[in-house]
């Protein structure tokens, strides 16, 4: 009988612990390898995915922003539009406002203007006649205390008499005296007064200072012959008194001018006549240092509107 060499034996009895170990952590190492790479496979996988989704999301998100763009430049389109249309729609309104004012405007101005005597404002003095029918629609009696001669009674127009009133009160403030000589003369009362004066000075003489009927201003009841103290009743010397100097410098400022200041065509100087025309006209012609009868006709008329205000 053969005997195992006991030194082999044991030899090999040694080794076996020490392999077993080693296979099972190889055999771990491998396992925990196998699925390290299982793992991973499926994180580069996930990883993968993700990116073809956030791929695909920009993508989306791109295309709405370009569609957002659009809309956004469509809708900056459709408010400049709306806009524009909003400041065309403004400015039609505004056009017929204007438009709707322009007509309130000329139709208060007409209404206004068929209220007051168109002949009030016209020249007449040899240009313009009055008919014998002609007569203001209203009069008013001057109160005596502005009257110098009480023989006969002295009517001015209603709507221009508080003109001359605050005028005559004015300067009596400013310790001018003035009294109304002569104002409303009817159509018959000129052709009487013109009658006497050709018979006493004579037809060439009396049409030197004196109007025919129909042409008198009197008639139109917005003149006045104006008087003072000291001159014994008579108009000859007026203009060498304080109360025509304070005339010259004040009267415009309650619409009353000289008709025939020296110089003019129409008749000799008579510094006691003066007509209402209206502050404004008579304002205008001051400061323009112009004659009432040396303005064209037709820039006169656009005042008359304003006579009374």
């Amino acid at each position: 009988m053969k005997h195992q060499n006991p030194k082999s034996t044991k030899k090999f009895s040694l080794d076996l612990p020490n392999i077993i170990p080693a296979v099972i952590v190889f055999v771990a190492l491998g396992g925990a390898l196998a699925y390290g790479f299982i793992q991973i496979s499926k994180l580069t996988k996930s990883i993968d995915s993700l990116a073809a989704e956030t791929s695909e999301n920009t993508a989306r998100l791109s295309q709405d922003i370009v569609v957002l763009r659009a809309q956004n430049t469509g809708l900056s389109e459709l408010l400049s539009d709306t806009r524009q249309n909003v400041e065309a729609v403004n400015t039609k309104v505004g056009g017929v406002e204007e438009t709707v004012g322009s007509i309130s405007g000329t139709v208060g101005t007409l209404q206004k203007l068929s209220q007051i005597d168109p002949e009030l404002l016209k020249k007449y003095s040899k240009v313009f006649f009055m008919n014998e029918n002609y007569v203001p629609v209203h009069l008013t009696e001057i109160p005596s205390d502005n009257i110098y001669s009480l023989s006969r009674a002295e009517q001015f127009l209603t709507e221009a008499w508080p003109f001359l009133k605050k005028m005559l009160d004015t300067a009596k403030s400013n310790g001018i005296t003035l009294y109304v000589k002569s104002a409303y003369r009817s159509f018959g009362e000129q052709q009487s007064l013109k009658s006497s004066y050709t018979v006493i000075y004579g037809a060439g003489t009396a049409n030197s200072f004196s109007a025919d009927q129909g042409y008198s201003e009197h008639q139109l009841g917005t003149t006045v012959d104006l008087i003072t103290i000291g001159l014994g009743g008579q108009l000859g010397g007026f203009d060498s008194t304080k109360a025509y100097q304070w005339l010259v410098d004040n009267a415009y400022r309650y619409g009353f001018v000289l008709s025939y200041p020296k110089g003019n065509s129409y008749y000799v100087y008579e510094p006691w006549h003066w007509r209402f025309i209206g502050v404004k006209l008579a304002t205008f012609l001051h400061n323009e240092k112009r004659n009432f009868y040396d303005v064209d006709q037709r820039e006169i008329d656009e005042y008359l509107v304003n006579i009374f205000d």
